[in-house]
């Protein structure tokens, strides 16, 4: 949302649906998430390069392949029909008020429990798993049957906004 708000707002393009910003605190929410775990292998804000670029950084550093599912990121509506006429990839735009969270299977069901009582984790959910030690890929399963590998974005996808 917050990529797509800014450049909308920015270059006076109007949609049916009003595009807001979703940057939000996340300091409550971390303090809940710490709450019910401390073993978070990481947290991250996918704010500049998007969720593809978070993702391949923390794969890289991790030295492991992640897989991530389409059908499982929560993308508003109104975000995805604006990329799609405008040509830009979700997975790469700017994200404030989100996080991204590597944390044990066995913590999940309750970590998410506790995260979407927060007001700002009530979209929370589960988009992919660590699945082997390797040299650092993001592959993302996509709605229709497919897999593709998910490279970091190189440049900027939109110019910088913020």
């Amino acid at each position: 949302g917050h990529g797509i708000a800014v450049l909308s707002e920015r270059e006076g393009l109007k949609f049916e649906t009003e595009m807001r910003s979703d940057t939000a605190p996340l300091s409550s929410l971390v303090a809940d998430m710490l709450k019910v775990s401390k073993d978070i292998h990481v947290l991250r804000d996918p704010t500049r390069g998007g969720l593809s670029t978070t993702l391949n950084e923390i794969a890289l550093s991790s030295k492991v392949d992640v897989e991530i599912n389409e059908g499982d990121i929560p993308i508003q509506e109104a975000v995805r029909a604006a990329c799609e006429i405008l040509g830009y990839d979700p997975l790469y735009l700017a994200n404030e008020g989100k996080l991204v969270a590597f944390i044990p299977s066995e913590i999940t069901p309750n970590m998410l429990k506790k995260m979407k009582k927060n007001k700002y984790g009530k979209e929370s959910k589960v988009i992919g798993r660590v699945v082997k030690k390797s040299e650092g890929k993001v592959y993302l399963n996509t709605t229709i049957g497919g897999k593709r590998i998910v490279d970091m974005l190189t440049g900027e996808q939109l110019p910088r906004i913020c």
